[in-house]
């Protein structure tokens, strides 16, 4: 029989703990091999309520057939069957055919075989009969974490599906390279910057240009959470180290093992956890919770955070020592209207998606555009694909003008010409008042001067703290300092720089 080539598996994007929609984020087919009709019934109809297509076989031998009638498997499950030859031979079959198949194995606990063992030793997830609806959706979650951003063949994610790492200016391009150079390394990175900036797509990039690229991306939001369960969804559990842990399981960092933990809103993760994050990233080692047996870390730690990390250290909210152990090596991620020239090359990356993904397709005029350019984007990218979503919905397969556009993107451009929006930007002054010298001037050195008495002025009203300046001034922090150092200026005598600029 000729098997198709593995299919790519669809991106699966599990936040937090808890599963929406039944556990997953699409519609995902799993495969039951199991040689007992009644149990693989049951397996069934438990996946249908969570929401799963399934694909059910129950002679091992047969599994072939499942790919070649054009089922797209994410994940299978695995239960033990009367002739242990049969099961190896299958289970070695499928992991020839799909390496970074995720397979989660159903171990009878009155049964012990060799196979059985070999097969317990490498799978993604155990699971002791009976199921119990929660140890299968945690496992079910794990596979699909396991199996995010990877293809049936074990070859990473092409970065063409990497979304929002889109544009040229001067700020993508920096990020870019920035991604290059840390990639290769294991160092730990900081992504800093606004939601909505693609923290996560530079994260994907990170992982997909380093040696890891062939082992699991795993991602975790610190914020959604709740604190007493986060060491366990961190560190994982034994059975009975607490009420309600029914099973052992593993925590994110061994599900990362080898590969790349994303660590997303670092800076909301309790001080207690804190401390332990601490201890696991000095000593590369960690305990199950209820185990005292230690575990190697082997995980990439790329973290990221919207907060002012340097701000929370100073409130009391996050470790110091914690800071610098996670800021080797810090990426700034430029906000959507600091490189506004990218933002056509986004609208369009984002109505090739919606025609993609079959949504509809528009078209923006250029006063559409125009508008969208003088808006501010504080939701950043997150805020335009959404934008771009509900355009699609309202006019779908029409061009787009102003007056189309919600209020609040009609607004800014209603009330600033190009002279209002321009006068904005430099704190009110009259561009009317001015003129071109008639023995004409040095244009740089006048944007300059413009640029430092600017920078002075949002430095002195922020009583010289740079991270308040920046946001007054829509700036990164990290490129803020940057503008500091080529002009010259320190915060410590920003007034006395501004009274001599006044005076000149």
């Amino acid at each position: 029989m000729t098997l198709p080539r593995p299919r790519q598996r669809r991106a699966q994007r599990v936040d937090g703990f808890h599963f929406e929609n039944g556990g997953h984020a699409a519609m995902s087919t799993v495969m039951i091999m199991d040689p007992l009709a009644e149990r693989g019934g049951d397996l069934r109809r438990i996946l249908e309520f969570l929401e799963y297509e399934t694909v059910v076989v129950s002679d091992p031998g047969d599994w072939q057939a499942a790919f070649s009638e054009g089922h797209a498997i994410e994940v299978v499950l695995m239960a033990p069957c009367t002739g242990d030859d049969g099961l190896l031979e299958a289970y070695r079959a499928l992991r020839d055919y799909d390496p970074a198949l995720p397979i989660i194995y159903l171990r009878d606990p009155h049964s012990d075989s060799p196979a059985g063992r070999e097969i317990d030793a490498d799978t993604i997830a155990t699971i002791t009969l009976p199921v119990r609806q929660p140890d299968l959706q945690f496992a079910l979650q794990q596979a699909l974490i396991q199996g995010d951003g990877r293809e049936h063949s074990g070859a990473p994610r092409s970065p063409e599906l990497f979304r929002n790492l889109v544009g040229s200016s001067a700020g993508v391009r920096r990020v870019r390279r920035l991604i290059e150079q840390v990639g290769k390394t294991d160092a730990t990175v900081l992504l800093l910057g606004e939601s909505g900036t693609g923290k996560e797509v530079v994260a994907r990039n990170i992982h997909y240009h380093s040696q890891r690229r062939y082992k699991p991306f795993v991602p975790v939001n610190c914020g959604a959470i709740p604190p007493d369960l986060l060491e366990s969804e961190l560190f994982g559990h034994e059975k009975g180290a607490f009420t309600g842990a029914i099973s052992a399981r593993r925590g994110r960092f061994e599900m990362a093992n080898g590969g790349t933990l994303f660590l997303d809103e670092i800076g909301d993760m309790p001080l207690a956890m804190q401390v332990k994050l601490l201890r696991v990233l000095q000593e590369r080692t960690f305990e199950r919770v209820g185990s005292n047996k230690s575990i190697t870390a082997d995980a990439r730690i790329v973290a990221a955070t919207h907060s002012d990390l340097e701000d929370a250290i100073a409130a009391g909210t996050f470790r110091e020592d914690l800071y610098y152990r996670l800021n080797v090596f810090p990426i700034e991620m430029p906000t959507l209207r600091s490189r506004v020239e990218d933002l056509p090359l986004l609208v369009n990356d984002l109505v090739n998606r919606t025609e993609h993904e079959k949504r509809g397709s528009i078209r923006l005029t250029p006063a559409a555009m125009d508008c969208l350019c003088r808006y501010p984007w504080p939701g950043n990218v997150r805020e335009l694909a959404n934008l771009i979503e509900r355009l699609a919905i309202l006019y779908p397969d029409a061009h787009v003008d102003a007056d189309d556009l919600p209020e609040k993107y009609r607004v800014r451009a209603a009330s600033h010409g190009a002279t209002g929006a321009l006068e904005e930007a430099i704190g009110g002054a009259s561009m009317a008042a001015q003129r071109l010298p008639s023995e004409g001037l040095d244009l740089k050195e006048h944007l300059n001067k413009l640029e430092s008495m600017l920078i002075i002025q949002a430095l002195d009203e922020a009583d010289g703290i740079v991270a308040h300046a920046a946001r007054r001034l829509r700036l990164g922090r990290t490129t803020l300092v940057e503008k500091m150092r080529k002009l010259g200026i320190r915060r410590h005598d920003a007034g006395r720089r501004e009274e001599q600029a006044r005076s000149a």
